[in-house]
């Protein structure tokens, strides 16, 4: 295989998650131990189905955080990772990221941030790319996404990754252990997004929903760990997408939150400021 041809291979996969679906359609039994509750201080979890089902509650409670963001795909033997960093308001469930994608092979290009705005029901792309002008947003409709925007925006928007909590099917408390120097609990388990959809907040049930049917499985594996008030600190999410891909596409979502309280401004494109043309295929 060439260069040029490796290339264009990675091109494809690391575009094929974070865009695909814009391309295509507008120009993603309890288990664990017995006890009290981990946010009272039980050392030994809790409840974990209890307390993964209350995770989201607890963030809305918190009212914000900043946030960092890495998602590992892989397929075909390709391997890309996209990381972003930015804010979050939980109780407007509204965020701003700046997400990086990987440089290409051949080093040539240099990649902008792209801008995301996270909102209820959409989400908001600056620099895509593709073909739409610079000073352009482009605007996808979350709850028509066959990931639920768990994917094609290159990071899991942060409550909706606290929201597929709320279908945890089975979990198991861990045990104690530090995130970013922070005392936490560390649960894993199993969510249903069927379940979560059902349970989720307005904003979130009709993407979680088109998530539970566009996935490879509605069935979610993940680790999270929880502080002592119960936000969490750090959850990572293995989801199966299939999308436009021949084969199904393993992503590895992993928000980290901190600095709960953090100032959040979002302001949301006018609509002039949207484009409205066909984006091209890279």
């Amino acid at each position: 295989m060439t260069g040029r041809q490796r290339e264009r291979r990675h091109r494809r996969t690391g575009a094929a998650v974070v865009a695909a679906v814009v391309v295509a359609g507008v120009g993603l039994g309890a288990g664990g131990c017995a006890g009290g509750d981990a946010v009272a201080g039980d050392a030994r979890g809790g409840d974990a189905v209890v307390v993964l089902h209350r995770a989201a509650d607890r963030l809305a409670e918190a009212g914000s955080s900043k946030a960092r963001t890495s998602m590992e795909m892989a397929t075909g033997g390709t391997r890309v990772t996209i990381r972003g960093a930015g804010v979050y308001d939980y109780r407007k469930r509204m965020g701003r990221l700046k997400v990086l994608l990987p440089q290409d092979p051949a080093g040539a290009t240099e990649r902008r941030p792209i801008t995301e705005l996270l909102a209820p029901g959409a989400l908001f792309m600056k620099n895509r790319g593709a073909g739409v002008p610079p000073d352009k947003w482009v605007r996808v409709d979350t709850r028509t996404l066959p990931d639920g925007n768990l994917v094609t925006g290159g990071a899991t928007d942060p409550f909706a990754a606290a929201e597929v909590l709320r279908g945890t099917r089975s979990a198991t408390f861990v045990g104690r252990t530090e995130v970013a120097g922070t005392g936490v609990r560390h649960y894993r388990g199993t969510a249903d997004l069927g379940a979560a959809a059902k349970k989720a907040s307005g904003g979130n049930k009709a993407p979680l929903s088109a998530a539970a049917k566009g996935f490879a499985t509605a069935e979610v594996p993940f680790d999270v760990y929880l502080d002592d008030e119960g936000r969490i600190r750090k959850v990572r999410h293995r989801f199966s997408f299939v999308g436009g891909q021949k084969s199904p596409v393993a992503v590895a979502s992993t928000t980290l939150l901190y600095d709960f309280g953090a100032s959040v401004r979002v302001r949301l494109p006018d609509t002039d400021d949207i484009y409205a043309g066909k984006i091209a295929e890279e």
